[in-house]
């Protein structure tokens, strides 16, 4: 090291943190999809051959497909109830009101509450007013409660920075304002919506720890997962998990997209 000047040592340094980094990060997915592919009955080394058997297994197992398929419902459901109940708390806090800031700051509070604390926290709220415990009840309430924090931070900055003077401009020429929302804000503001939808679809995907305390008899993906876990360590659930995994980036990447597609068309 004594010979490389100053900026190539710091240079070197950095090159090896963001080695290391994208090793800690991306290291265990890596791994997983490794062993999702061995041929082997035990989810160690060393690696015994190049197999497909565990993912046809694990699509044929018939309580992992209705968990998926659960997942996927509730996911649809949470996301779009989410989405809609963001947009109109976005669009009322365009305008000053009493308590704004505090309201505010209750929207966002299911963010920084930890997820045990929410999950004992709704299942005594559910136990003292006798709600049914089920998908469609309780974990779907649990759901939207998780997503829609993340739906308003989504979709608040795009409204707020709106430009007043085009729906100022609609009502100017005589539209009434239901007819300046559906016919220019709406519009302008889709791709922010689909983009809040997916993403709010994958937190619900994905939610284990509110889900676990509110769940009836049916189950989703992550508590299937876990029971599996829990149950055995079975050689198909590096396979499970790259599927799980493989359907929540491929959301969150086609909401990016989207997102990223509107900051441009802001810009421009």
């Amino acid at each position: 090291m004594r010979g490389f000047p100053t900026m190539s040592r710091w240079s070197l340094a950095l090159w090896l943190y963001a080695g290391l980094f994208f090793v800690v990060l991306y290291g265990p997915l890596l791994t997983l999809v490794v062993f999702s592919f061995n041929d082997g009955e035990v989810v160690a080394l060393p690696l015994r051959g190049f197999t497909l058997k565990w993912y046809r297994a694990i699509f044929g197992m018939p309580e992992l497909l209705a968990s998926l398929a659960n997942s996927f419902i509730l996911g649809i459901l949470s996301g779009a109830i989410s989405t809609a109940l963001a947009l109109g708390l976005a669009l009322a806090f365009r305008r000053d009101f009493l308590l704004k800031s505090l309201l505010l700051r209750l929207v966002l509070l299911p963010i920084i509450v930890p997820g045990i604390i929410g999950g004992v926290v709704l299942l005594l709220f559910f136990g003292y007013f006798n709600v049914p415990f089920g998908l469609y009840t309780t974990v779907l309430i649990a759901h939207i409660n998780w997503a829609l924090p993340f739906a308003f931070l989504t979709l608040y900055p795009r409204l707020h920075r709106f430009d007043r003077s085009i729906e100022e401009a609609a009502m100017d020429l005589g539209a009434r304002p239901l007819r300046v929302f559906t016919r220019v804000v709406l519009p302008m503001i889709t791709p922010a919506i689909l983009a809040t939808f997916l993403f709010s679809f994958t937190l619900s995907f994905d939610e284990f720890i509110r889900t676990i305390f509110v769940l009836g008899g049916e189950r989703t993906v992550p508590i299937q997962v876990w029971t599996l876990i829990v149950e055995q360590i079975a050689p198909f659930l590096p396979a499970i998990g790259v599927v799980i995994m493989v359907i929540s980036v491929s959301a969150s990447l086609l909401g990016a997209l989207v997102a990223g597609g509107v900051g441009r068309r802001g810009r421009a």
